[in-house]
């Protein structure tokens, strides 16, 4: 028997027990384990029914996906369902922590479903580029019908075990001790198999049938893993169900070796270690419960939300009473709107808002276990504040900037206690995007540095340290990305035709469009503060800086690259932008040309790439992976396309080397180049 799974008794009930720490990934060895056991619970006269349970915090959070990018190994997930549907002894699921991919299709396998309160379900394969391997897709419609197997599957949701319980997913959440309750009522199943796969799918009307596949296709961006799951879904009314099951897990083996899939489930193991430092092994936090908040602006507030969300107490500081009665207000009405919105419980809301202490007294620092700044991005305003800070803030208390450029050094340095200093850069708005950046400074403590990690993971972000360096990781990344686009637009190609381009690549957003929106005045004073140091030779395109001095600083103002008219989200290319531009070219005395798609493409990828590798050299970045984290989730890289440094892996070192030759051509003067093993070493 493997040491993955084991059995049990509790008198005729087989209790097969799945041990494989931290979350039971469906392994080969756990899969050989089950098979095992179910050969011994379909032989032996003495059991008459089986309970499946998983040891530790969860049932089976999902497949080894370890496994996925190689020849799978034997016995494979649906020879296991296969044999629980073939023994004629009941078979029951206790559920609880988290049945997910692969474990909820076991579960699906089972003829009955028992959960803990608190038990998600969900089948979130589409969300790796692949679609349910074992029955998901079949199984799944027979239960909840055909449109809602659609959105779940597609959607990859997890279902909290009341809500799985309304739908049919489960069939009783336990009342008391989870495993006694599955023994309980495979008792009661004695003699009776309840197959799901024997269930008739239920009628659905064409229509609703059409809609959920439409919802699906726009929010998944019609991904091949969203179209193969809507067919397979859509089949289990319409075949056999073991043929189904076949079309099932054909689909499922060529997506998993798709390119799609593989760049997910880089993606996926890179945000799993993002947080993972060796240097901070039995590093002990310092213990964090009162926050304090400098500033309530936009940023601020979003931390605070953040915060409190999270269960802190919170100060929110201001300077003026005017300044923090907009800031609270913008909370109150944040909360407002999620309980309006049924998002949110209004007790829960009225015990985050409790938790909030506004206030101008400066002196609640002194009983705050970390302090975060969020002022202005002034390098002379945050040394002001940090001065103050440091008169106030108790010893050992953990002090915070959220600068998203500056130097944590020159900042840390306003202080007698640079070792207590670390920049905690959060992106907008804060209480919703996962991202941020832990910025270790030169003197910052390990124990300063595991703080923000624990605190990152509390508020539910997705944290990556990064040294201390202008941009960090990713306003650097970003800068490097923008610089080479306003070449482009420079040479001879427009706004609207490089966000488009860049757009149908798979970003959110073009990069013009994201600079009105974010306002082009704060990568203005970005390249402000680097004027002194800029080599004179370098390549410089003057036009966003002209947007700026002619007061088009993007949305807020009605004009940027593009021009915005009130209460619109749409945008509009601007005719006086477009002769702004020419003029640009004719005063540097260059000749428009044209530009291709895929030109835009590569350029703005290969800046990218080049950027990475240089922060990779000078250990800003610590892996390579780290950068697409951080690509990714804070700046609307495509997460199917895994990230520029899997982008350029995927590239190949020869292809990846001529291509750098013609990028350093084309940005001329001052371009720097990094060198491109930092990147594929660390991803070999």
């Amino acid at each position: 028997m493997s040491a993955r799974v084991h059995l049990e008794r509790d008198g005729d009930v087989a209790v097969v027990v799945i041990d494989n720490p931290p979350v039971n990934a469906g392994s080969a060895q756990v899969r050989r384990g089950l098979l095992e056991v179910l050969e011994t619970v379909a032989s032996d006269g003495g059991i008459h029914a089986a309970v499946l349970i998983g040891a530790g915090n969860c049932f089976i959070a999902g497949s080894d996906l370890r496994e996925f990018g190689q020849p799978l190994q034997e016995p494979q997930l649906p020879a296991v369902i296969a044999a629980i549907e073939a023994c004629d002894k009941p078979v029951v699921a206790a559920l609880h922590g988290a049945a997910l991919g692969g474990g909820f299709e076991l579960a699906l396998g089972c003829d009955a479903r028992v959960a803990a309160a608190g038990t998600v379900v969900g089948l979130p394969e589409v969300t790796l580029g692949i679609i349910p391997g074992a029955g998901g897709t079949q199984r799944l419609p027979r239960l909840v019908g055909v449109p809602k197997a659609i959105e779940l599957t597609c959607s990859g949701a997890r279902v909290p075990s009341g809500q799985a319980l309304a739908l049919g997913l489960i069939d009783c959440e336990a009342q008391g001790d989870l495993r006694a309750a599955a023994v309980a009522h495979a008792r009661g199943l004695v003699g009776n198999k309840a197959r799901v796969r024997d269930r008739v799918v239920p009628a659905a009307d064409a229509q609703a049938v059409e809609q959920a596949a439409a919802a699906a296709l726009k929010a998944g961006k019609a991904r091949p893993a969203v179209h193969a799951a809507i067919e397979a879904v859509m089949s289990a009314a319409q075949v056999p169900i073991e043929e189904g099951l076949a079309s099932e897990r054909s689909a499922f083996q060529a997506l998993r070796v798709s390119r799609e899939a593989r760049a997910l489930r880089h993606q996926f193991f890179a945000e799993r270690d993002s947080a993972r430092l060796p240097e901070l092994e039995g590093v002990a936090p310092r213990p964090v419960q009162h926050v304090a908040v400098i500033g309530a602006g936009t940023m601020g507030t979003g931390i605070a939300i953040a915060a409190l969300d999270a269960g802190f107490d919170v100060a929110l500081l201001e300077q003026d009473e005017a300044a923090l009665r907009r800031g609270t207000e913008r909370i109150r009405e944040h909360y407002a709107s999620r309980v309006q919105a049924g998002k949110l419980k209004a007790s829960t809301a009225a015990q985050c808002e409790a938790r909030l202490q506004p206030t101008i007294d400066w002196s609640v620092l002194g009983s705050s276990d970390l302090v975060i700044e969020a002022v202005f991005e002034d390098l002379d305003v945050k040394r002001q504040v940090f001065a103050r800070i440091d008169t106030l803030a108790r010893p050992g208390a953990v002090l915070a900037s959220n600068t998203s450029y500056l130097d944590l050094d020159a900042i840390a340095g306003a202080t007698r206690r640079p070792q207590d200093v670390i920049g905690l850069h959060f992106f907008s708005p804060a209480h919703v995007m996962r991202l941020l950046e832990v910025v270790r400074g030169a003197a910052t403590a390990a124990d300063a540095l595991a703080t923000g990690l624990v605190v990152a993971k509390r508020l539910r972000k997705l944290p990556v340290v990064t040294g201390n360096a202008f941009g960090f990781i990713g306003n650097r990344i970003y800068a490097a990305y923008r610089r080479q686009c306003e070449f482009m637009i420079e040479e001879g190609a427009w706004p609207a035709q490089v966000d488009a381009a860049l757009e149908a690549f798979g970003f959110a957003m073009g990069p013009f469009a994201v600079a009105d929106l974010s306002g082009l005045d704060i990568a203005w004073r970005m390249r402000q503060a680097q004027a002194a140091t800029r080599d004179p030779a370098a390549r410089y395109v003057h036009i966003p800086d002209r947007l700026c001095e002619a007061g088009r600083l993007g949305r807020k103002t009605g004009a940027g690259y593009y021009v915005h008219e009130s209460g619109s989200r749409g945008r509009k290319s601007d005719p006086a932008v477009h002769t702004l531009i020419e003029r640009a070219r004719a005063d540097k005395g260059l000749v428009p040309r044209t530009l291709s798609d895929d030109e835009i493409q590569r350029r703005a990828l290969l800046a990218m790439v080049n950027e990475a590798a240089r922060l990779l050299a000078e250990g800003v970045a610590r892996r390579a992976s780290d950068v697409d984290v951080v690509l990714v989730n804070g700046f609307g890289f495509p997460r199917w396309e895994g990230g520029p440094v899997f982008w350029a892996r995927e590239r190949g070192a020869e292809a990846l080397a001529q291509d750098m030759d013609w990028l350093a051509d084309l940005s001329g003067p001052g371009f720097v180049r990094g060198d491109l093993c930092h990147v594929l070493q660390q991803l070999a």
